[in-house]
């Protein structure tokens, strides 16, 4: 069993266990105190009954007009707590923020070889939005970002795919 409380400063200690798995992307402490200080609102973890960090998820609210949007830039949980249904309550707390926000749609970077993630985004509504060419900078892979309407987006224009893929020098929410 485990609880969803706000992402706190001494959950940096803990993520060893959460950010082993080669495909999640760890940052230094300054990007998470930032995130928690300027986002706080779209940064939750699970905590075990013992006091154990089991899941996390990092986001943020950008963009302007119908761009404006929550992010997911983190979403990862321990090996042994997967398939407990812990990404799809992180994720649903950073859309439920976002619609809160006024946010159209709610987006993700995803490595094009993590099909496991790509399969769950997909269970949770998520569609590819357009492919980033070179956006992971230490192999050069490409990403998906993903996307779901949110509720403001009744019509769900912001999640219509692109026709071509972008650069990351091309991604722009102004």
């Amino acid at each position: 069993m485990a609880s969803l409380r706000p992402f706190r400063c001494s959950d940096l200690l803990q993520m060893g266990l959460t950010n082993i798995n080669p495909l999640t992307e760890t940052y230094h402490p300054g990007f998470y105190y930032e995130y928690i200080s300027v986002w706080p609102e779209y940064c939750n973890a699970f905590e075990t009954m013992s006091g154990a960090m089991s899941a996390y998820i990092l986001g943020k609210v950008e963009g302007k007009g119908k761009l404006w949007h929550g992010h997911v830039t983190a979403v990862t949980v321990a090996p042994e707590f997967r398939r407990l249904g812990m990404a799809r309550d992180l994720m649903t707390s950073l859309e439920d923020t976002t619609d809160e926000h006024g946010g159209y749609f709610v987006d993700l970077f995803v490595r094009e070889r993590n099909a496991l993630a790509i399969g769950m985004y997909r269970k949770f509504g998520y569609e590819v939005y357009r492919r980033v060419l070179g956006y992971y900078g230490d192999n050069g892979e490409d990403a998906y970002d993903m996307r779901r309407a949110g509720r403001r987006d009744v019509l769900c224009q912001s999640t219509i795919p692109m026709d071509r893929p972008v650069r990351p020098s091309e991604i722009s929410f102004d």
